[in-house]
């Protein structure tokens, strides 16, 4: 019986709290209602319109090379009598590198200049047998009508001869000229300062061909980054941006480039049409003793930047059709705010016109 009534007291007070409960949701459904918003607005993510500089860039990869080579040439075909450098060594403008034998170039110019005396000396002759007793100088009325015709077509072979004389003069003069100028470089010096290198540094050559590569001489002090940039970032690019460049080999070495060369034509074979037409663009690195030529490069390339402008995470920012827009909080709750928007980049957009610094956008 005991506890019976102890049940009923406890079936009335639930009851009663029950009913109470619903009056009073019943009588105050707009703060129900705020609760609930924010709680939701709590839940959202938010995100701080902040003040800072906004920078849009592009990241490359390529390879070092060596900004300035300068090739060497074998000046004429022959044997090398001495070699004055090594390879890998430091050489000065106007140092001797190596010294070729000259000796079958300085015979062939000894018989070119025989046979220009001997040319010389044949039309000497040929002049003095037309000037002698017999010669032009006969007169006229001495002579026969067919007589005239053989001294005439004499006289006119003899210009003819000489001026094929002269032609080849200038010819033979002509070759000894190059003959001479090779001579001159059988003891061949170095065209630029830097480091000579072999074209095959397991070989050391004793004979050369003309005009076949025997090595190079590089700048080391000088070195570039060569990449490529598909046709939409092109035209993002250009001269004296600065670009930040990372050493895939060595992750703690960060250097500063600069664009030097943006490339207006398509690389072969990548612009065919199957896929996107690359661009070279070539990058001065600044100086540094442990960047050599060959090594795995990463670049970001600095296309705008923008100091001190309004942003907002490009994450929040909406748009419907031509519109832009985000979810800002206020003090009555999150509302639609129409925005204008600048520059934009994968982390942050510039806000022009609807937001202040410090307001808060939420992303529900």
């Amino acid at each position: 019986m005991r506890k019976k009534k102890t049940w009923m007291l406890i079936l009335t007070a639930v009851i009663v709290c029950g009913i109470s409960s619903f009056l009073y949701i019943s009588s105050h459904p707009s703060q129900m209602k705020t609760k609930n918003a924010d709680a939701g607005a709590f839940n959202a993510l938010q995100f701080k319109v902040t003040k800072e500089d906004l920078i849009n860039s592009i990241e490359v990869k390529g390879k070092s090379s060596y900004e300035k080579e300068t090739r060497v040439y074998a000046p004429f075909s022959g044997e090398i009598k001495a070699w004055h450098i090594t390879d890998g060594a430091q050489v000065k403008k106007g140092q001797p590198l190596f010294e070729l034998d000259a000796t079958p170039l300085r015979s062939e110019i000894a018989a070119l200049q025989s046979n220009l005396k001997k040319q010389k000396l044949e039309a000497d002759l040929a002049n003095f047998k037309a000037a002698g007793p017999g010669g032009d100088s006969v007169a006229a009325g001495a002579v026969s009508e067919d007589d005239a015709r053989q001294r005439f077509a004499a006289s006119e072979g003899r210009k003819i001869q000489e001026q094929l004389n002269a032609v080849n003069d200038q010819s033979i003069q002509l070759q000894l000229a190059k003959k001479q100028e090779k001579v001159e470089q059988a003891s061949f010096v170095a065209p630029e300062n830097g480091i000579f290198l072999f074209e095959d540094s397991s070989k050391i050559p004793k004979s050369v061909e003309e005009s076949v590569r025997i090595g190079k001489i590089v700048d080391l002090t000088k070195l570039q980054l060569v990449c490529t940039v598909g046709e939409f970032d092109v035209f993002r690019i250009k001269p004296d941006m600065l670009v930040q460049v990372k050493v895939d080999a060595l992750k703690q070495k960060k250097l500063q480039g600069k664009v030097e060369k943006v490339s207006k034509f398509a690389k072969s074979g990548t612009d065919q049409g199957t896929s996107s037409a690359q661009f070279e663009v070539t990058i001065s690195l600044e100086p540094n003793e442990q960047l050599i030529a060959g090594l795995s490069l990463s670049g970001t390339i600095e296309t705008d930047k923008k100091p001190q402008t309004i942003v907002v995470p490009t994450l929040a920012v909406l748009h419907e059709k031509e519109v832009y827009y985000v979810m800002l909080q206020t003090p009555q709750g999150v509302e639609r705010r129409d925005i204008e928007i600048g520059l934009e980049t994968p982390e942050k957009t510039e806000v022009l016109k609807g937001l202040n610094e410090g307001d808060t956008v939420v992303l529900q």
